[in-house]
């Protein structure tokens, strides 16, 4: 596992400056994705925390960033927002829709002040629609838009997918893409614009292949039945007789006759085409895989083209092979982490900082953005009677 490279060497958007107005969930990790890409990316923190997270020390979300604390709804609030906003090329909110409009921080102020800014805006549900102004969380999201009830065995409830599927695939990774093609057109017209990123929205958009398929006939609108969602024997998770399991992902025929070559089955080759024969061909593979222990059909499969994997936890993932090679997850102040993606052949990312601690870089901010209406207030001292 690789450490964090020193200071210097920031990434393709370097010079790039964001204001993030401090949330949870997808707002945080988009901003962060647009710090490990080398932006100075500001989070306004609010007195008093967000209300729900974890220790700041450890969210390693916030890593890459820099902390100002604002009270918003102090009277002088709003404007030093807007004053970071005048020199920012990107501003990120997470509130409901109105609420930033409220604050006196929407779009309408920050283009007053800065008619080139890139607005983007995360929400569950969007700016618009009847479920607009109300509350909800990844799990909501994604299962009106059908991606949820994808998830699961035929005979069970769906399968929550943690909030990676909705706040991070959906929203946060949406909310990135549109602000860089936001930012690109505002650097050729000079004209900002606000990005609408919904969960809904992207955990749909996730599903454009599965659509077509369902449009031609080749996907059943129903979990455990298909391809690609644990209904074919060849594509999904295997327990071992340690209570681990394995991965299979062995579609095409060259795969799957590799695939059945190592587990010792070659005689049902021809059931690869024969959905009539799944249901033994899934307990003989089960009753194979229940034979050995993970580590076991590991080095079965070790250097093979079967797609088989071991299923690793979050702890044995950093010391998988393959992952220390790469050195996909790092290590910076002692928190081992994922390293920064995608990668970058000219303007190599990385971890400069750990995680920002609310309030900690104001004067540094202020200095740098050249904004004395940020800088620290000296406190009043009474005088000695």
């Amino acid at each position: 596992m690789a450490t964090a490279q020193g200071p210097g060497r920031h990434g393709p958007l370097t010079g790039v400056r964001v204001v993030e107005l401090a949330g949870i969930g997808p707002g945080p990790f988009a901003a962060m994705l647009l710090a490990d890409l080398g932006a100075d990316v500001v989070r306004v923190d609010r007195p008093g925390g967000a209300g729900l997270g974890i220790d700041p020390a450890h969210d390693l979300t916030n890593r890459n960033k820099r902390s100002v604390i604002v009270d918003l709804k102090a009277p002088d609030g709003p404007a030093r927002v807007l004053d970071l906003a005048a020199r920012a090329d990107v501003l990120i909110e997470g509130y409901r829709p109105g609420v930033a409009e409220r604050l006196g921080v929407g779009p309408e102020d920050c283009h007053a002040r800065n008619p080139r800014l890139v607005y983007g805006r995360m929400t569950g549900w969007g700016q618009d629609g009847p479920l607009a102004p109300r509350a909800g969380h990844d799990i909501a999201y994604i299962a009106v838009t059908g991606t949820l009830g994808m998830i699961g065995e035929a005979d069970g409830p769906p399968a929550v997918p943690v909030n990676l599927l909705g706040d991070y695939a959906g929203g946060s990774l949406y909310l990135v893409v549109g602000v860089l093609a936001a930012l690109h057109h505002a650097r050729a017209t000079g004209t900002g614009q606000v990005v609408d990123a919904a969960i809904v929205d992207g955990a749909a958009h996730l599903s454009t292949m599965i659509h077509g398929m369902l449009a031609a006939g080749g996907w059943q609108d129903r979990r455990g039945s298909n391809l690609l969602d644990g209904g074919c024997p060849y594509y999904g998770t295997y327990e071992t007789s340690d209570g681990g399991h394995m991965a299979v992902g062995a579609l095409e025929q060259r795969f799957y006759d590799e695939f059945l070559s190592l587990l010792g089955l070659a005689d049902l080759a021809e059931a690869h085409g024969d959905i009539t024969r799944w249901d033994e061909l899934r307990k003989a593979v089960a009753d194979r895989f229940r034979s050995r222990t993970r580590q076991e059909w590991t080095t079965v499969f070790e250097g093979s083209d079967a797609c088989v994997a071991p299923v690793l936890s979050l702890r044995e993932a950093p010391r998988h092979p393959h992952l220390a090679a790469r050195a996909t997850f790092t290590e910076h102040a002692g928190l081992t982490q994922p390293a920064p993606a995608p990668r970058f052949s000219a303007t190599p990312t990385a971890v400069r900082t750990g995680p920002a601690l609310p309030g900690a870089d104001t004067a540094d901010v202020a200095r740098d953005w050249d904004l004395s209406s940020l800088a620290p207030r000296p406190h009043r001292t009474e005088n000695p009677r």
